[in-house]
Formats: structure tokens, C-alpha cells, sequence
């Protein structure tokens, strides 16, 4: 049985942290946990942590791209943290650009990212309970 990655959610944004190299299958499950995560919690941002990550291969590479796009499309950024210098080799030697993926080298880093990205959008993830005037 495949182990699910765990999709934890701060504030609203939600961590991905990758601890081990994923199978296709695990591949496929984040993609629907993470997608029904980003709407179940409203979220406005999703970090993947894929510091542990030591190889990537073509359909990882996709994935990454596929997660971001996913939450672009479902009104959230991404932001990929903690990539090692021979993944970054890897995924451009394989041709994946990673499109529309935002990187940074540290969590904290790549939380600033998001809360940037929020503030010149000017979205605030506004809920019913933070209409004007409440």
C-alpha cells in the first residue's frame, strides 16, 4: 500500500513536506489530496518542501508543474523550497522548466514568496466572516 503524503495546513497556506521519493501512485494521490486540501481550507498559498528529495525523474518533474497548476486554477500560488543544486541540474537536463512554479532556496523563504504575492494581488482571502464593514 502506498503511504499519503500528509498535507498540513498553516494559517491558509498548506505544507507538502516530501520526505522520501515518491511512486507514481503517491505521485497521483498528493495531487488529489492536495487539490481537495487547497479548497476544503481556502487556501490562498501551498508550499512543497522537497528538501529530502535527493532524484528526480521526468514524471516527478511534471508533477510539480501539474500540482501548481492545479492550485493556480483552484486560486492558490505555489512555491516549491529546498530544492538541491543536482535537482535543479536534473529537472533542466530533462527539459522541465517548471513553468509557472515559484522556487526558493528555504521555507521561510519561500512563505515570504506567498505573502508578497498576496499583498500585490491585494487578495485577502476574504470569507464570509471578513466581509467590508465586519
Amino acid at each position: 500500500m502506498t503511504e499519503r503524503v500528509p498535507v498540513l495546513r498553516i494559517g491558509q497556506v498548506l505544507l507538502v513536506s516530501i520526505q522520501t521519493d515518491l511512486d507514481d501512485q503517491a505521485v497521483m494521490l498528493l495531487q488529489d489530496d492536495l487539490a481537495a486540501a487547497v479548497v476544503d481550507a481556502g487556501a490562498h498559498g501551498v508550499v512543497i518542501d522537497i528538501t529530502a528529495v535527493e532524484i528526480v525523474d521526468s514524471f516527478v518533474g511534471r508533477m510539480l508543474a501539474t500540482i501548481a497548476s492545479i492550485s493556480r486554477l483552484l486560486d492558490a500560488q505555489t512555491v516549491v523550497v529546498g530544492m538541491r543544486p543536482a535537482v535543479a541540474i536534473t529537472l533542466v537536463e530533462l527539459g522541465l522548466s517548471l513553468g509557472g512554479v515559484r522556487t526558493a532556496l528555504t521555507l521561510d523563504k519561500g512563505l515570504r514568496v506567498l505573502e508578497q504575492a498576496r499583498a500585490t494581488t491585494g487578495f485577502e482571502g476574504a470569507r464570509p466572516d471578513t466581509a467590508a464593514g465586519q
